[in-house]
């Protein structure tokens, strides 16, 4: 069975392009890349040519998501794994590779009709280091645990779950049972991986506005956290949940409001994938709720 390495990219559309390179440059200290292309930029990481794509025509959401497999034989056996699965899934022709930059794409939409792309070969470009945005006092974590991770609207979560695990070859089981303020519900979400990462995607239940709740980004130090989170107080941008830290992957994080409406989480920290089921109640600490209206209105503390 071919399984996926890694959540490997992530193409958003925006409205307010010049928000988005403030943003991504500024506050969250990501290289802003403009090629000319007029119509969208990057976002670089690491030494990939990319890892976000920021297209400028305006929905304010989650374009696609690209997750990557080892090579060519695993491209053509995800194929085969599609097919089986009953899924209907476009070759990507050639202008559509190099727009990607990478050797091999398909496209097809996962069960909650995300847009999704399977990938092998990535430009990475070695002579060009990254240059964060603004001063850091790290990088940001990548390698074989890709971009980091992301909650996406899911409206049948079991059926999500067996997708990803029986056609991606990805593991992972409800890791929290939180309560909803206000309510007598828990909402149980859904986390997956396929790499050293805890997890690379999550899937909630319920409506959602969006087809993304929110992205994660790692960093080497908490140092950065510290000091983004000081960025972020500055310049009043919102923070749904304060600084606290996991109980599933122990990364200490806070989630802010980004330009289009939707949330970034900043974290460090985190630990390995144990790859065995566990589930919590509660964060270990901090995690306080904020600002409202992002979809993570939850009771995470103790």
């Amino acid at each position: 069975m071919a399984k996926v390495t890694e959540f490997g990219y992530l193409g958003i559309g925006v409205k307010d392009g010049d928000a988005w390179r403030e943003f991504a440059g500024q506050v969250v200290g990501m290289e802003v890349l403009d090629e000319g292309d007029g119509d969208r930029f990057y976002l670089r990481m690491d030494s990939h040519h990319h890892r976000i794509v920021v297209n400028l025509h305006g929905n304010d959401d989650m374009d696609f998501i690209g997750w990557r497999v080892a090579g060519p034989e695993e491209f053509d056996e995800m194929k085969r794994q599609l097919d089986a699965a009953g899924v209907d899934w476009k070759h990507a022709d050639g202008e559509e590779r190099k727009e990607r930059m990478v050797l091999d794409l398909l496209k097809f939409k996962d069960p909650g009709g995300n847009p999704t792309e399977i990938y092998h070969g990535p430009r990475v470009e070695t002579f060009m280091p990254f240059h964060p945005g603004r001063r850091m006092y790290s990088r940001f974590l990548t390698g074989a645990g890709g971009v980091g991770h992301c909650i996406l609207r899911q409206d049948d979560v079991q059926a999500a779950y067996r997708f990803y695990t029986d056609v991606f070859g990805m593991r992972g089981s409800v890791e929290y049972n939180l309560p909803i303020p206000g309510t007598p519900m828990t909402v149980s979400p859904v986390f997956m991986h396929c790499n050293e990462r805890d997890h690379s995607v999550a899937f909630l239940g319920g409506p959602m506005e969006k087809r993304i709740n929110h992205l994660m980004v790692e960093v080497e130090s908490m140092d950065d956290v510290g000091y983004t989170y000081d960025i972020v107080r500055k310049r009043k941008i919102p923070v749904a949940i304060q600084l606290g830290k996991h109980s599933n992957d122990q990364m200490a994080s806070f989630y802010m409001g980004n330009p289009s409406g939707w949330l970034w989480e900043y974290g460090a920290g985190a630990r390995k994938s144990i790859h065995q089921s566990e589930y919590y109640v509660a964060d270990m600490w901090g995690h306080g709720a904020e600002a409202s209206g992002f979809g993570m209105d939850l009771d995470m503390q103790a």
